[in-house]
């Protein structure tokens, strides 16, 4: 993508459909007048005259305990300097999106218009009432320390400003545990500190609370080693001035245990890194390019302990894994600031955190067979759904125990279950998906590629590395399409009716002849069906020409399954395909099964299809926890309908007792675990939070998930498609981009779990 069409790009992404990223809901009823009378007048006047009792009632009966304010003069936004408050906006709405995506904690942003401390200050003041927490942001040094010290003395909520404080907790962590791996001790080594802005400033001061020697580090700014002779230097710089007679980056390198690195790329060379000492660790964290590559870093030395800030290399230093977990532990204990116990509790939290054993989920995100501690993984990834329930708890814990907390946690394994609750509105399963398809992106020919809306998702798949196009279709329409988009990829285009591709659809034609020569199919009607895209797209991954497809945007599903099954098949031990949905809801992903094949399976094409499902849930790394739904209530009715239900069921229980189904439910049950619970206690699902619904047959499953992707607005992924030999795919008619390019990762995904079934069968061959 040109710089011209990713401007472009990231300027509608935030004009539309509204503008901005964020927006307030109402959380209570207002459909009625009574409802109306009791959010505003006369109703409301009972909690202000509570609160007006008593001030703490505040946080009983408003936001306030769940809302933080994200607070800027836009001094330092970013890498982009002093732009000014309005044009920093964007970048506090997206740090709002942050807080409510990880820590479901709700934000206002607000753009202060003064870069005067004490105006500053009082502004912030002024407003504190509203929040619970205050969080600063891309304010420049040194101003930055004054405001956080000021605010954190005169207000009684937690104040934090994240670019001193979030690399500095996250980067802790990964040295705490980088040490351990490389046997050295926080109080002996040497540290290079390049950069004297807030984050450097502040990451120096925890390593001395960690345990660090301030004699032993030695930290650069643009005008070279900080030290005391130096003049006009500022309170800060001259906390770590060193008596060392050093001038330069590469004179403090020498003999150095530890570089950190917090200030512009390429500045470290590989002698530099030659010259640091035995098992070295360097974490070059300037953004997009670090201070060193890490590709040369660890050509240049195989004992080095790596971490930049980004999300293509191992060990990424990422501020998403502390704020929004630091802020959450601080609000549920309406602590009245963030003190150096709780930022240590956080470092604390996440170097222990990578040490403990990594779920399936996040293998399978990172592409990983098994993440373990070690010099590639000293900190967790930012997908890790522990990190919700480790970092908060850990957090308010040392709130409570040092005197700042005023509320108090008795029951931790239940506030770590609500914590954990909290992730269900959160569509993280998306990165997810993206991030695995990344890691070994395949093959995938768009077989309607001359469709304006096809070609954007593919031009979105190629500029983000989620696979490799393949475009079908008019060339002439496909070239002006691309123009026009600015899609100026060289990218291969295959129009299968052109004569360029007369070689290439008589090869496909034989083979599809030799297939189906004695089902009434003629070499003659072979040539002549290959000019066809759907059947010349099958035909490219029968052959291998392709890895996946992806089609279906403009034509009825049935007309694109047909060529599908003609020529690909299903997979070994497959009897029937089937289709499943995943559906990002409220309550956390769901997996809707079948939306688009079987009219009305029988029982065992039920069973068929649950093991199907239990097989893509799991390739998500979710465990299966499936229900199979009907009108009936475990023999409630004895109608076929009801009873084929059951049947499947009991056979599902006979023959795989160790999968986690059952039914047959109504959907309310199924959906309700206190419900459930109390009613029907001797269910397998009692207790247990379904993520699987299969129903009993097309209309209904169908009907259901249309149904929430219209009226909940609930994202779709799918139909999966499953039982297939190979990975395609068919869209839904009229796909959205975001839907085809979302297909499209589960299409790569499907091909890369194909393909390493296919490896492990022929080890044990």
């Amino acid at each position: 993508m040109s710089k011209q069409s990713k401007r472009r790009e990231a300027l509608v992404y935030h004009a539309k459909p509204t503008p901005g990223k964020i927006k307030v809901v109402p959380t209570k009823k207002y459909a009625s007048q009574r409802d109306l009378s009791l959010a505003y007048s006369p109703g409301v006047a009972e909690p202000c005259l509570e609160i007006a009792k008593d001030k703490n009632n505040v946080y009983k009966y408003t936001t306030k305990g769940n809302l933080v304010a994200v607070i800027s003069n836009g001094t330092a936004v970013l890498g982009l300097g002093n732009i000014g408050p309005e044009a920093s906006k964007p970048v506090m709405e997206g740090k709002g999106l942050l807080f409510k995506i990880f820590a479901d904690i709700d934000v206002f942003d607000i753009e202060v218009d003064t870069e005067n401390i004490e105006e500053f200050i009082e502004t912030v003041k002024n407003i504190a009432p509203t929040f619970g927490g205050i969080n600063l942001e891309d304010i420049k040094a040194p101003e930055a320390f004054e405001i956080e010290r000021r605010l954190k003395e005169e207000l009684d909520i937690p104040v934090m400003h994240d670019d001193q404080h979030g690399t500095a907790i996250i980067s802790a962590a990964a040295l705490i545990n980088a040490l351990e791996l490389a046997e050295k001790n926080i109080e002996d080594v040497k540290i290079v500190i390049s950069g004297a802005g807030a984050a450097a400033i502040s990451c120096s001061r925890l390593y001395q609370s960690c345990g660090a020697n301030l004699e032993n580090m030695v930290m650069l700014d643009s005008k070279g080693v900080i030290r005391k002779d130096r003049e006009n230097l500022t309170k800060e710089k001259a906390e770590f001035a060193t008596h060392r007679k050093i001038d330069t980056l590469e004179e403090a390198m020498k003999d150095a245990d530890v570089f950190i690195g917090l200030s512009t790329s390429n500045i470290v060379t590989p002698e530099m890194l030659k010259s640091m000492a035995k098992d070295p660790i360097v974490f070059a964290m300037a953004n997009p390019d670090p201070e060193i590559a890490y590709d040369l870093a660890i050509a240049t030395r195989d004992d080095i302990i790596m971490a930049t800030g980004r999300s293509d290399h191992p060990n990424q230093v990422n501020n998403v894994l502390g704020f929004p977990f630091i802020f959450r532990g601080a609000l549920d204990v309406r602590a009245t600031k963030i003190n150096e116990e709780m930022k240590m509790a956080a470092v604390l939290a996440l170097a222990r955190l990578a040490k403990e054993s990594v779920p399936e989920q996040v293998n399978i995100a990172y592409g990983e067979t098994h993440l373990t501690f070690g010099k590639e993984y000293i900190i967790p990834k930012p997908f890790d759904p522990r990190l919700i329930g480790e970092v908060p708890p850990a957090v308010a814990k040392a709130a409570m125990e040092s005197g700042v907390a005023q509320e108090s946690i008795d029951d931790w394994d239940k506030y770590k279950e609500s914590l954990l609750e909290r992730l269900g509105a959160d569509n993280k399963i998306v990165r997810l998906l993206v991030n695995r398809a990344k890691l070994n992106p395949k093959r995938v020919v768009f077989a309607e590629a001359d469709q304006l809306d096809v070609l954007k998702a593919a031009q979105i798949v190629y500029d983000e590395g989620i696979a490799h196009p393949i475009l079908l279709g008019r060339r002439d329409e496909i070239e002006k399409l691309k123009e026009e988009i600015e899609f100026d990829a060289d990218v291969p285009i295959i129009d299968p009716k052109s004569d360029e591709e007369l070689e290439r659809k008589n090869k496909y034609a034989e083979v599809y002849w030799q297939q189906r020569k004695r089902r009434g199919v003629t070499l003659y009607s072979s040539q002549k069906i290959m000019r066809e895209r759907n059947y010349f797209a099958a035909m490219m991954v029968n052959t291998g020409d392709a890895d996946a497809l992806i089609s279906g945007y403009s034509r009825s599903y049935p007309s694109v399954v047909k060529p599908m099954l003609e020529l690909i098949g299903l997979a070994k031990g497959a009897s029937r395909v089937a289709t499943t949905n995943l559906m990002m809801t409220q309550r956390g992903p769901m997996f809707l099964s079948d939306t688009s094949i079987n009219i009305d399976p029988s029982s065992k094409d039920l069973a068929k299809i649950a093991q199907m499902t239990s097989k893509v849930v799991k390739m998500f790394g979710m465990e299966p926890v499936m229900a199979m739904v009907s009108y009936a209530n475990f023999g409630s009715s004895t109608n076929e309908r009801a009873s084929k239900v059951r049947e499947a069921v009991s056979y599902l229980h006979r023959y795989y007792p160790d999968m986690i189904v059952d039914g047959e439910l109504q959907t309310d049950f199924a959906l309700n675990s206190e419900m459930l619970q109390d009613i029907f206690p001797f269910s397998k699902l009692a207790g247990r939070k379904v993520n699987t619904l299969i129903f009993p047959n097309l209309d209904s499953a169908n009907i259901t998930y249309k149904l929430l992707k219209e009226l909940n607005k609930a994202d779709s992924i799918g139909p999966i498609m499953m039982g297939m030999r190979k990975p395609v795919h068919i869209l839904q008619l009229d796909a959205s981009v975001d839907e085809i390019v979302n297909m499209t990762a589960i299409a790569v995904i499907d091909a890369q779990q194909k393909e390493k079934w296919e490896l492990e069968n022929q080890s044990t061959k």
